[in-house]
């Protein structure tokens, strides 16, 4: 497996492209005060002892000992030694709430945005379970399916908005269904799903379906987002206009936290009520909760060694250098 230790080293080659626009520049800038010092016609009888070959020359091996410093610098990595190692891992579902009324700015910057926040935290924090992430408004949406690939569920949560939705609502019910579907028949434990929302339901059956869920050996832990005064719901009119979400007489909606309703559906799943404002102590809590729960064991590859390569970028880098520092630009010439 390849990787490079230290990457951030790789922004050296950003000094390349505006290394070569120097080069152009000062080129420019020589041929202008060369032509008013001496006359176009005499340059060549002149100037017939300097190469431009062997000027571009020394620039492009400037240019590429910077490369090879930057590949260096940044320490290319190869695993060669493969070892299978036995982890114990928890089957995780992350359902998240993208409804209009997330778009209530009572959290900041919105609950859509702290809730995605949060979602990419829980990823990189319960990382080494599976994982799959289920999107809900008036529908339920398998967006993941469960994965060990963090860095694609994380791209989809980042993505995740209200004009996904094609129906607008809240139906957890519909979205613990879907999540209840999705795993694997023959695990009788370690499923677990996390609900991040601001649990402003349509559906009266939440919370028997997580009940139910729970006798299916599913543990049910939710996350609310809100705060008891609620806020309006901004949205965009059809025409690009921002607004806020009226009733059929023209008065303002105000979106209404609903905690009471999301710590029944975990009491009720067998798990916990978490507050997004209690922050990493959630995740570090639900660490803790996982543990406790029967995990199945699976079997991982993993590279246990890697042998470094940047002694050979670097020797190539500094040969490059003495080469340049050797170079001339003024030709050989033949005498007569």
């Amino acid at each position: 497996m390849f990787r490079f230790e230290e990457i951030s080293y790789l922004m050296l080659l950003a000094g390349i492209p505006i290394l070569v626009l120097l080069f152009f520049i000062s080129y420019r800038w020589s041929k202008l005060r060369l032509n008013k010092m001496i006359d176009i016609g005499l340059q060549p009888s002149l100037l017939n002892h300097i190469s431009k070959i062997l000027r571009r020359t020394k620039q492009l091996l400037i240019l590429f000992s910077i490369l090879f410093l930057s590949l260096a610098g940044a320490n290319p990595q190869w695993g060669n030694k493969k070892a299978k190692v036995a982890s114990k891992s928890a089957d995780i579902f992350i359902v998240l709430d993208i409804s209009q009324s997330m778009m209530a700015k009572d959290i900041s910057p919105n609950r859509m945005e702290r809730a995605k926040r949060f979602a990419e935290q829980l990823t990189e924090g319960l990382k080494g379970n599976r994982m799959g992430l289920i999107l809900f408004a008036g529908e339920a949406y398998l967006q993941m399916p469960l994965t060990s690939d963090y860095a694609a569920t994380e791209l989809f949560i980042r993505t995740a908005n209200p004009d996904q939705a094609g129906t607008q609502g809240t139906v957890i019910e519909e979205a613990l269904n879907l999540a209840s579907k999705a795993f694997q028949e023959d695990n009788l434990h370690h499923k677990t799903i996390i609900i991040i929302s601001d649990g402003e339901n349509h559906e009266e059956n939440a919370i028997a379906k997580a009940k139910e869920a729970f006798d299916q050996g599913i543990v049910i832990y939710a996350i609310g987002i809100g705060t008891e005064e609620g806020d309006f719901i901004p949205y965009t009119t059809p025409n690009g206009v921002e607004d806020y979400k009226r009733d059929e007489n023209g008065k303002l909606i105000k979106s209404q936290f609903n905690q009471a309703l999301l710590n029944d559906i975990a009491n009720s799943g067998g798990g916990k009520y978490y507050s997004i404002l209690a922050g990493d102590q959630i995740i570090d809590d639900l660490n803790l909760e996982l543990e406790k729960l029967d995990k199945r064991e699976i079997e991982q590859k993993s590279f246990t060694d890697y042998n470094s390569y940047f002694q050979y970028f670097l020797f190539v880098a500094f040969l490059l250098l003495i080469l340049e520092f050797l170079l001339s630009e003024r030709k050989t010439l033949n005498k007569t």
